[in-house]
């Protein structure tokens, strides 16, 4: 089996749980306009393809919505001081995190959240195994493009033969496929089985334990 040098990890659904965050953020944003709330299942389907994507699809009417710039904002501003209350790792992905790290694995996180946040949530969760993250930006565009991993790649000094891409979702599935690498999804996030088969995954880690086979 090949041996990856490097993984890069996806944030949300793979690292970090952070659906009822979000939730919150969005659910309170649509409050203040007197829009209806969305429920967990409804945000959980919307998360993949960053966060004005998240209000796009969460807002009545969205981009159509006269008020969608001033609900985004809201929401941003909310979810910015609010990104941390309920986000928890996954159970086991710490700790595997660590083993890869002591195994001489370099690791970085490309996520569609914006670029501060996505540094916050690793330095607060995973800084001691991660030291490159990437979020979206306005010279980096989202996945699945793959600006973000090339640069994660860069800056790690790593070549894209040995490295490997893991998430969620069928973004990530893309993701992978345009920055050249192979993709390990997970089934613990935001999509179970059948969806990221149907999206066209062929590698899936149903626990943190059985990936940490695979990857070591």
């Amino acid at each position: 089996m090949k041996k990856y040098e490097t993984i890069i990890w996806d944030l949300d659904g793979t690292l970090l749980d952070t659906l009822d965050d979000l939730r919150d953020s969005v659910n309170f944003a649509l409050a203040e306009f007197g829009c209806p709330p969305r429920s967990r299942s409804e945000i959980r389907s919307f998360i993949g393809n960053g966060t004005r994507r998240l209000v796009e699809l969460s807002l009545p009417g969205g981009l159509r919505n006269p008020r969608y710039e001033e609900v985004f904002s809201l929401f941003r501003e909310h979810y910015a001081a609010n990104s941390r209350n309920k986000t928890r790792p996954y159970a086991g992905v710490p700790e595997l995190l660590r083993d890869l790290k002591a195994r001489g694995r370099r690791m970085a996180i490309v996520s569609n959240k914006l670029d501060p946040v996505v540094k916050a949530l690793t330095q607060s969760f995973y800084g001691e195994s991660v030291g490159v993250s990437i979020g979206a930006s306005e010279k980096m565009p989202r996945k699945p493009a793959p600006d973000m991993v090339f640069e994660a790649l860069r800056v790690l000094g790593a070549s894209a033969e040995t490295a490997v891409y893991i998430g969620d979702t069928e973004v990530d599935l893309r993701t992978a496929a345009n920055s050249g690498l192979d993709c390990i999804s997970v089934t613990w996030g935001f999509r179970d089985r059948p969806e990221l088969v149907s999206s066209g995954a062929t590698r899936i880690a149903g626990t943190p334990r059985e990936l940490g086979e695979i990857l070591r």
